[in-house]
């Protein structure tokens, strides 16, 4: 389909001479000779790009650029003038102009200028389409209580450039997360630079996180920009941060404290402008009183810490996530949307799922392209899908624990509610009595989602 051009120019020759060469190059082409004119056929018309002179009778313009841009502020205007002038071109284009021409100008310039403002068109078209598909693919699926309580945190911790810790079980969505809060802060048009730290070697992670100049170790034959470096103005994650070594983390402890790095064999700092977020599956307080973690840094990176909970604790999700991974796979898989029956989705919810929302993402992908029938049934899932033995408790039943750690982290939230509720939910006095720092408190009552809303009792 040709794209449609329309100039918007009082002078009749000028409207008369863009009309030849631009029907001979097949463009559909229309004008306009005055502003009013002109807007009331961008309305009716739709055109691909304007060409829009500036000095006119009546409405001007820069005066007509500003009202476009309010109808659509995608479309491509080009400004033309016969009294161009550095100011008025610095004018045009903090208003939103696409390019600003002079008059006279030739068929060539003219071509050559549609041509450049098309292809710039055509991609930013593209990057909204890969954008949109980017947060598809890492969006937060669900209705539960605790998956609310982590958007509430998304929320409160996106605006700020305060760190955040993320902590839960492998697989329960914690780089979704990072990526939410990137995605809403101030931050989104800078890049986010994900570092797993338990993927990278040991000798290498320092490198990898703060770069490296030439010949600085063996190996090193090229310089490296470190990704810390790389974040620049945007977003670090640092996942499975507990498993870095004491001394890379003295050295991200600095880039906290100080925002400057080091790259290994120079001695020149170089500042960084990055917001941190950090996430584990480890109990850090617990590698702390091991020695293998530094508590200057586990304060430095829980200013907002938020928990995400594991699957099981959210078995009310897994139907829209069954759903959601479906399309996802279909699509990505050139499969004509495959549907669960109600029975299958029920089967799911029963399954432990150990590797929480990746597993149940893998099982998902597995059974779109393994299975031929659609619907998928219980049939489907037999030898793929194990549920447990024992019957599954509603969600708001507590499940026997399968691990210490659940069984640690059940026993004291049950704790903290029957102390809340037996000092009327009155946080210093119950702090006092149990005999930790209030702040401490208020910790637990966001780690294990506790409010008088919901466990009043």
């Amino acid at each position: 389909m040709a794209a449609r051009i329309l100039l918007i120019d009082d002078d009749a020759g000028i409207r008369e001479s863009m009309r030849m060469p631009l029907e001979y190059e097949g463009y559909d082409y229309a004008s306009a000779a005055s502003a009013e004119e002109g807007i009331s056929a961008i309305q009716r018309e739709s055109p691909d790009i304007v060409f829009l002179d500036i000095k006119m009778p009546g409405m001007d313009g820069l005066d007509a650029l500003t009202r476009i841009k309010a109808i659509d502020e995608a479309l491509p205007v080009v400004m033309i003038s016969a009294h161009g002038s550095a100011s008025v071109g610095a004018e045009a284009t903090r208003r939103g102009a696409a390019d600003f021409i002079e008059k006279p100008f030739g068929a060539e310039r003219l071509l050559v200028t549609i041509r450049n403002v098309l292809d710039q068109s055509r991609l930013r078209d593209e990057n909204r389409t890969l954008k949109r598909a980017v947060e598809v693919r890492y969006q937060m699926i669900g209705e539960s209580p605790g998956l609310r309580h982590v958007g509430d945190a998304i929320k409160r911790a996106a605006p700020t450039n305060a760190t955040a810790l993320l902590l839960g079980e492998s697989g329960v969505g914690k780089e979704l997360v990072a990526r939410a809060i990137h995605r809403n802060s101030l931050r989104s048009r800078e890049r986010f630079i994900q570092v797993n730290c338990a993927a990278i070697p040991e000798e290498l992670i320092e490198s990898e996180l703060f770069g490296h100049e030439k010949g600085s170790f063996t190996g090193a034959t090229e310089k490296q920009i470190g990704k810390f470096e790389q974040a620049d103005r945007g977003t670090i994650f640092l996942d499975e941060v507990g498993d870095m070594s004491p001394k890379t983390q003295a050295k991200v402890l600095r880039v906290l404290q100080e925002g400057e790095v080091e790259r290994l064999g120079s001695s020149r700092t170089i500042k960084v402008d990055v917001r941190v977020i950090a996430a584990t599956n480890k109990e850090l307080e617990e590698e702390i009183e091991k020695g293998t973690f530094r508590e200057d840094l586990f304060f430095r990176l829980s200013v907002i810490p938020i928990r995400v909970p594991p699957l099981r604790d959210r078995r009310d999700d897994i139907p829209a996530l069954v759903r959601h991974f479906a399309d996802l796979f279909s699509r990505e898989h050139n499969r004509r949307p495959q549907r669960f029956t109600p029975a299958a989705l029920e089967h799911m919810q029963k399954a432990r799922w150990k590797g929480n929302v990746r597993e149940l993402r893998n099982t998902v992908e597995r059974l779109i392209i393994m299975t031929p029938g659609d619907p998928i049934d219980v049939d489907d899932l037999r030898d793929i899908v194990r549920i447990e033995s024992r019957p599954v408790a509603p969600e708001s039943d507590k499940e026997r624990p399968g691990t210490l750690r659940e069984f640690k982290e059940v026993a004291e939230r049950s704790f903290l509610v029957d102390k809340l509720r037996e000092h009327n939910w009155n946080i210093s006095k119950t702090a006092e009595v149990i005999g930790t720092p209030r702040s401490n408190l208020y910790k637990k009552l966001e780690q294990y989602a506790i409010s008088q809303e919901n466990d009043g009792g």
